[in-house]
């Protein structure tokens, strides 16, 4: 009942919004980042709207333009077999739920799902293919119901956006699991020492957020609102979503006695009414978390990486 008197608010809150863009964009199928644009990303982008500004503002659009026929070349190239393999072991397990994906679903977006994967696998050989992929591409093809748009969307989010995060080392994902602990330790030291104290490693109560980039971790509007602002905004507003949610649940954090309390209570805080309804949600993270610079990330993150390659030399 909760959820359904949430939905009725939102549904007008879209409605408006919905309105706004139609004369922000009036029929244009190009945009320009700008501080009004900003602001109506952060506010959230209407469903069919979203394609054209998630390609515009990631620089998908752009590359897309200078490489019509690639997507298709990558199509027709020879497959590397062991590829191929591993991508067909997630294709029925990636959201299984949806039924879009379902073998009996016509049309069924698993042959879709294949072959963006196996284009970024091609296009991207350093990378490959890794689990969790196949989430980030199923999700982008939902949005978009575009295959080419999901391969230049991946690029981009894989290539700029988020760099080293499905590399087999992952350091860029280990990089920012480091920094995010060290974000804590200023902003919510209380919480830093709850996990010192209990000898918790960010890797196990948070690498799902960062590589799933909260698919399954939070409801699917409130995600699709935070890409929203990661495809605008760029990385940092992972960092933003999760220090909300940390400085949110500070005192129940806090609480834990143990490493089992702990994990359950970072489980417990991606769900309930406070990221239910992504409207609230998503004007706390850019409150809560109070401020920091790209230049503090940046630091944060040289400092951050070299720490881990010494250590795993």
């Amino acid at each position: 009942d909760l959820y359904e008197e949430l939905m009725s608010e939102y549904l007008a809150v879209l409605t408006r919004r919905s309105i706004k863009w139609s004369k922000l964009l009036k029929g244009k199928s190009k945009v320009q980042k700008n501080v009004r644009l900003k602001r109506y990303v952060r506010k959230g982008i209407p469903n069919e709207h979203r394609p054209l500004i998630w390609m515009a503002a990631s620089g998908a659009q752009d590359q897309l333009d200078k490489n019509p026929e690639y997507y298709q070349s990558l199509l027709g190239a020879r497959h590397d077999p062991k590829l191929v393999e591993t991508i067909c072991t997630d294709l029925n397990r990636t959201f299984p739920d949806n039924i879009n994906f379902r073998k009996t679903s016509s049309p069924c977006w698993q042959k879709a799902l294949f072959n963006v994967l196996s284009a970024y696998g091609h296009h991207n050989p350093s990378v490959g293919y890794c689990q969790g992929m196949n989430f980030i591409a199923g999700y982008l093809l939902i949005v978009t119901k575009d295959e080419e748009k999901s391969f230049w969307l991946m690029e981009a989010l894989l290539g700029r956006i988020l760099p080293d995060y499905f590399t087999p080392a992952m350091l860029g994902l280990k990089m920012d699991q480091e920094v995010l602990g060290e974000l804590v330790k200023v902003k919510n030291p209380k919480v830093w020492q709850t996990m010192m104290d209990q000898n918790v490693t960010w890797t196990l109560v948070v690498s799902r957020w960062f590589i799933c980039l909260y698919i399954d971790v939070l409801p699917v509007e409130t995600v699709l609102r935070v890409w929203d602002c990661l495809f605008y905004e760029g990385s940092k507003i992972l960092f933003r979503v999760a220090l909300t949610l940390i400085h949110h649940n500070e005192a129940l954090i806090q609480q834990a006695q143990s490493l089992p309390d702990v994990c359950q209570a970072f489980k417990q805080i991606t769900h309930g009414p406070f990221v239910d309804n992504c409207h609230s949600f998503m004007q706390k993270i850019f409150i809560e978390p109070g401020s920091f610079s790209t230049s503090t990330l940046t630091k944060l993150r040289a400092m951050c990486r070299s720490r881990i390659i010494t250590e795993e030399s």
